[in-house]
């Protein structure tokens, strides 16, 4: 047989391999015949490691080469980035350019993996680097070249950068306007990015996730929901990646009645299957108030991860079945998924909820000692909630100052509450005087320690701790809330006439209010059950009223 002959034999069986074992052992068939200097069953053999994902293997095939071609440094350096070995990609492409034969020169097919890696790392001045390199030795204009350059200065936060490579495109396609919207998003600049994504003129699904997803990202939630009802009018059927990105924005709203639009539309599309979708429902049931179908979807699910039985931990704990969370935890324990950090903030809620302070300080314990997770502030934060709400308030404190990272304002906040639950004045003053430094302008935190002052008849405190609210000028935060109506979410805010029906609503609880005081004032005689004289009985209010 020739060479070439032999060659088309292994690429042909090289087709069929699925293990790594196959590889090897055709490899070595390779080397037994002297063909391991062969670029063309090089370049197949790095093609099939990056398939299945063994870099390593793949190196050592490529360091075998005397005298590797364009072909097996781009299979190398798309080996290398596919599989997340950005700095080795990046290093492999130094070699390329020391190399500096005509065979080894690097080609529109070169650069876009390159530019990847730099956007992998987050190094902006390696990628401007490689953007020279582009201008120097690359094409003049391709797209998926550009494309790369764009995303890789998206997200290492220069949009200038991407907006110079967008503007000098000749051609733009959607990979295109999705980069730069992407960009906008991850900054957390929605109006930049809307703005964007109505400029563009032919809208992906990427597109339409992207501002979803990076919405309730921004806390947008109201938006998020929107778009995601917008994208349904203009006829584009939402995917999987679309579904767990609205998702969220139905929790966080309380918005059910869309949420379980979701979950039917996710079961005819087949979308249960997919673990993500079924954890961001689960998630979406429990914030929503509806445990007991989150967790029916837990218990149809086939395969669980260690999300999946957090969340549902999570969940159980914030609804106040502190019991029945434990015992969920006691099920992936037995079915060897292992925990991580949140799954045991879940779990510490839990004994918070059920007041198992024994249970709590054992489990803090297992986290560090059995699965080695160092315990990070949510954590602690549990910890003190779960002694403070006991009354172990000293306990709590002694916590607080041993933590080994500074503790934030909600930790000393969580503390102050216990204080008040306990009227403990003394370790109450110790929380407030950190409060202070860390958020000197929140009145709840002022309005917290006037009411443990009132509960312990200090009313002269009561009034300083007012007049300090005073005199600093403290805003209070208006109270808010949400009502979902017909699948629309409707915020209302303190104080707030901007809405076109406030006047409509005002007008309504004035009557309300006008009633009940009437209702409350208002005295009938009648006559006890002795007939001995005539007392005075409230009259309910009226139903038809209501």
């Amino acid at each position: 047989m020739g060479v070439r002959e032999l060659e088309n034999r292994f690429v042909a069986t090289l087709r069929t391999c699925s293990k790594i074992a196959e590889l090897k052992k055709l490899h070595s068939h390779i080397v037994k015949l002297s063909l391991s200097q062969s670029n063309y069953l090089a370049t197949k053999m790095l093609d099939l490691c990056d398939n299945l994902g063994h870099v390593d293997y793949a190196t050592l095939i490529f360091q075998s080469l005397d005298d590797p071609n364009v072909f097996s440094y781009n299979a190398i350096i798309r080996t290398c980035t596919h599989n997340h070995k950005h700095s080795l990609a990046i290093s492999v492409f130094r070699e390329m350019l020391r190399h500096g034969t005509k065979s080894a020169l690097a080609d529109k097919f070169t650069f876009p993996f390159v530019i990847k890696s730099c956007a992998g790392i987050l190094c902006r001045r390696l990628g401007q680097q490689v953007h020279a390199q582009v201008c120097k030795f690359g094409p003049k204009s391709h797209s998926i070249t550009d494309n790369a350059l764009i995303d890789m200065y998206t997200k290492c936060g220069d949009l200038s950068g991407a907006y110079q490579v967008f503007e000098e495109m000749t051609e733009r396609d959607a990979v295109s306007w999705n980069s730069l919207i992407s960009g906008h998003a991850r900054l957390g600049r929605m109006k930049s990015a809307r703005e964007a994504f109505n400029e563009m003129p032919c809208r992906t699904i990427v597109s339409w996730t992207t501002m979803i997803n990076g919405y309730a990202k921004a806390g947008c939630f109201i938006d998020a929901l929107e778009v995601f009802r917008e994208m349904q009018v203009v006829g584009i059927e939402p995917d999987e990646i679309s579904v767990i990105s609205v998702l969220p924005a139905c929790a966080q709203l309380g918005a059910l009645e869309v949420g379980k639009w979701i979950h039917k539309y996710s079961e005819k599309s087949g979308f249960l299957k997919k673990t993500a979708v079924c954890n961001a429902l689960i998630e979406m049931y429990a914030k929503c108030g509806c445990i007991n179908e989150a967790l029916g979807l837990f218990d149809q699910m086939v395969e669980k991860d260690v999300i999946c039985w957090s969340t549902m931990i999570g969940g159980l704990a914030n609804h106040g079945k502190g019991y029945e969370a434990i015992r969920v935890f006691e099920d992936m324990q037995n079915a060897g998924v292992a925990p991580n950090g949140v799954t045991f903030v879940g779990v510490l809620s839990a004994c918070v909820h059920a007041g198992l302070w024994k249970e709590g300080l054992r489990y803090f314990d297992v986290m560090r000692v059995d699965h080695h997770l160092e315990p990070e502030i949510e954590h602690y934060g549990c910890l003190v909630d779960l002694l403070g709400r006991w009354g172990r308030l000293h306990q709590a404190l002694d916590t607080i100052m041993k933590m080994p990272m500074q503790p934030d304002s909600k930790i000393w906040n969580t503390l102050l509450s216990s204080c008040r639950i306990h009227r403990n004045l003394e370790i109450a003053v110790v929380a407030m005087e950190q409060l202070l430094e860390l958020e000197p302008e929140e009145s709840g935190n002022y309005v917290l320690l006037a009411n443990i002052y009132a509960e312990l008849g200090k009313w002269e405190s009561v009034s300083n701790v007012r007049k300090l609210i005073r005199s600093k000028r403290i805003k209070k935060t208006p109270g808010s809330s949400l009502i979902e109506v017909n699948n629309m979410v409707q915020e209302f805010v303190s104080g707030d006439d901007t809405k076109p029906f406030s006047q409509d609503v005002f007008l309504i609880l004035e009557g309300l209010t006008l009633h009940q005081t009437t209702a409350s004032d208002f005295m009938e005689f009648v006559e006890d059950d002795a007939g001995q004289g005539q007392v005075y009985t409230k009259v309910p209010l009226s139903n038809q009223f209501l």
